[in-house]
């Protein structure tokens, strides 16, 4: 009996202990995790995911209160986790803007000029492609200091790709005539092909990076073949019989 009553005490006291333990545990959980901090996360990431949504495709001017009604939180709380626009354009466009960086690293890193800048040419197309606000927002005036690290990371994007143009000018392989101003207006004219009256395929993306590719060269007749027609005109609805 009493070896009995002793294993039973030994439980109660191990159950005892587990439980204060899982008790000691929750409060914890609870401290670091308070709901309402829960809450306040919450919202933010539903603030981030509407801004990239409505920004990828409608651009940089879509209004915050647009941006707080397709997250479904008011204004205000918007403005609790974003103070300016351009805080929620930074944070939004983060990983955008380093898939740029890193698009454009990796071809500068390339010992074939020719190469990387085709690579980079390729990259940015179809990135861009995909988003309409990083186009917009890459060749934005940026200041205020809500927005200096992209400003910043623009700033050595640009000196990267000057730096590979002139490699790949040396080699002969870049016209003599290039200039930085051909890039941003390859992204210009590559932002307008995705922002016509119907969505066209990514695909047409690829096919303008090929031509750009030719038209930047010194010999455009080294190059490869174009890719495949892509389907604009079906696209687009155009690709029909005229009408008599």
């Amino acid at each position: 009996m009493t070896d009995e009553l002793s294993r039973s005490g030994r439980a109660e006291q191990a159950g005892r202990a587990e439980q204060a333990g899982r008790a000691e545990q929750a409060g914890r959980a609870e401290e670091a995790d308070p709901p309402g901090r829960a809450d306040a996360r919450e919202n933010r990431e539903r603030v981030l995911a509407a801004a990239r949504d409505l920004f990828r495709a409608e651009g940089v001017d879509v209004p915050l209160r647009e941006v707080a009604r397709r997250a479904g939180v008011g204004p205000a709380t918007l403005y609790r986790h974003f103070a300016t626009k351009q805080a929620l354009l930074a944070e939004a466009f983060a990983e955008p803007l380093r898939a740029c960086r890193e698009i454009v690293a990796a071809g500068a890193a390339d010992p074939d000029a020719w190469r990387g800048l085709c690579a980079v040419i390729e990259g940015l197309c179809a990135l861009h492609a995909r988003d309409r606000g990083l186009t917009e927002l890459f060749l934005s005036h940026l200041t205020g200091p809500d927005i200096a690290a992209a400003a910043r990371g623009r700033a050595e994007d640009l000196r990267a790709m000057a730096g590979l143009a002139r490699r790949a000018q040396a080699a002969g392989r870049l016209r003599a005539d290039f200039v930085l101003d051909d890039l941003l207006l390859m992204l210009l004219a590559n932002k307008g092909i995705h922002s016509g009256p119907a969505p066209v395929p990514p695909a047409a993306s690829a096919r303008f990076a090929a031509y750009v590719v030719r038209a930047f060269a010194a010999d455009p007749g080294r190059e490869g073949e174009l890719p495949g027609s892509v389907g604009v005109a079906r696209a687009l609805g155009l690709s029909g019989r005229p009408s008599s």
